[in-house]
């Protein structure tokens, strides 16, 4: 993969990898512009060094050759300096030499009378020991680095000061701090290059099970939700991996769940809806008086519809069951309207009913609650028999609401408790469709529940079946 093809991965998106290599390679070239600057401004200051010794030496070589001349107040400087004095200091003729002998009041004693006149001061800790200072300046319209030194000449007639500079054009300094310049960047660049293909490298090696685990995603199957194999996804890559894996899951359930309902739905349909069918064909005929046809038809009929409602029911548990979109509600309120809708069957069959209720408040939906205590409390009031007894209590402690529903029916046999949750598990086709356990069972999971029905023995003998059912308490509604 090559370096314009890794930037322009994912045109538009987020790109890890471009990323990487941004987030790497920016701050390293700029870290090399900064010391190529550095190193370049070290290297010419070495070189002015360098040259500047050199025009030192120029200026001590020339002071060398003064001497006075005269007696007493006649005494003056004299100077007998060949310019081949200053071709051992040229490097090359890429750079020309002059100089300038003055006396301290300025007169001009040998050189170059048009070279500008030293007016600086010395400075107060110079690199030389010398009386010396260096500044740069022009001559003749070239610019020149000029070595000023204060030379005392003296001799058995009198002494004085000269001051002796020396100019040097600046072309071969300049030509040398270009090759400098280059040298350096030329360095710097083969530096960025290795680091580049470092970097492209690294992060190709990096992100290479992330492409893989692309790639084998990209080619799965639509209803391939098993988890994904991640043993050589790094670390850091990891969590998104396991959350990918818990979504997966989720779906898996969520697919599972309407499968066995459309299954459910068709097998368990298809029954009233074939009886139906006949019973009709049958009233067509004139096999069975208007009535009774009619009677027959609307029984199956509420049984088919009770089915679907609570299939539907089923079904909604499960979307909500994903959503989680629960408020606080106070559990008693319900308990006592549910009794109060189903007082006409508990009086039809003269049941001593009680109820024992406290304000209990959970997080659930309205319908959810009303649905779980609609089931268990029907299911009791079928299971007791005529003249029998019915407890609804309520309590709750410091964690846990909890609803318990005691009957004196003949209670559940072990054939029965091994598939009580089961759906459409029930030993009365006729009285209800088996469904009603299975609803209560998915709203309390829904809720973070628990529920429990249990045979009430006493002396060896069932006395009824208790129902417990226990959500968690919302303390602050308390």
């Amino acid at each position: 993969m090559s370096v314009v093809s890794i930037f322009n991965s994912g045109s538009g998106t987020l790109s890890l990898r471009r990323n990487l290599l941004i987030g790497i390679l920016l701050p390293i070239v700029l870290f090399v512009v900064v010391d190529t600057f550095s190193l370049y401004r070290q290297a010419l200051a070495a070189v002015n060094i360098a040259y500047d010794r050199t025009l030192l030496a120029s200026a001590k070589s020339i002071g060398e050759l003064l001497g006075m001349d005269g007696i007493g107040t006649e005494t003056h400087i004299t100077a007998q300096i060949p310019y081949s004095a200053l071709e051992a200091f040229e490097a090359d003729n890429r750079s020309r030499m002059t100089y300038r002998v003055s006396d301290i009041k300025g007169n001009l004693i040998d050189g170059a009378q048009d070279l500008p006149l030293w007016t600086g001061t010395l400075p107060n800790q110079g690199p030389y020991a010398a009386l010396v200072d260096f500044y740069d300046d022009t001559f003749r319209g070239d610019a020149v680095r000029v070595a000023v030194l204060l030379q005392p000449v003296a001799s058995a007639s009198g002494h004085a000061m000269a001051t002796v500079q020396v100019a040097e054009t600046l072309e071969l300094r300049r030509a040398l701090a270009r090759q400098i310049l280059l040298d350096t960047l030329l360095r710097q660049i083969l530096l960025i290059s290795v680091i580049t293909a470092v970097v492209l490298f690294v992060v190709q090696r990096v992100t290479r099970p992330v492409r893989r685990l692309s790639e084998i995603l990209r080619q799965r199957a639509e209803d391939d939700l098993t988890p994904i194999e991640a043993s050589d996804i790094p670390q850091e890559i990891q969590p998104l991996t396991d959350a990918t894996n818990q979504v997966m899951l989720r779906l898996q359930h969520v697919l599972d769940h309407q499968k066995r309902f459309v299954r459910d739905a068709a097998h368990q349909l298809r029954t009233p809806l074939a009886v139906l069918k006949v019973q009709v064909q049958s009233a067509l005929r004139g096999d069975l008086p208007p009535l009774t046809a009619l009677l027959e038809i609307q029984q199956t009929t509420n049984r088919a519809t009770a089915l679907a409602n609570q299939m539907l029911s089923l079904a909604k548990v499960e979307q909500v069951r994903q959503l989680q979109d629960f408020i606080a509600l106070d559990w008693e309120v319900v308990v006592r309207a549910v009794a109060l809708d189903l007082s006409p069957l508990i009086a039809q069959k003269d049941i001593e009913f009680a109820i024992t209720a406290m304000p209990c408040h959970v997080f659930a939906q309205e319908w959810m609650l009303r649905e779980l205590v609609l089931n268990l409390l029907h299911n009791a009031i079928h299971q007791t028999q005529h003249g029998g007894q019915l407890w609804v209590d309520m309590m709750s402690d410091q964690t846990m609401a909890k609803l318990l529903i005691r009957d004196t029916g003949p209670g559940i046999d072990e054939m029965m408790r091994l598939r009580l949750f089961q759906p459409f598990a029930t030993a009365d086709t006729k009285s209800g469709s088996g469904l009603g356990l299975t609803i209560s069972r998915e709203i309390v999971m829904a809720l973070d529940g628990t529920i429990q029905l249990s045979n009430r023995m006493h002396k060896n003998e069932v006395e009824g079946v208790d129902a417990m059912v226990m959500l968690p308490l919302n303390k602050n509604a308390q």
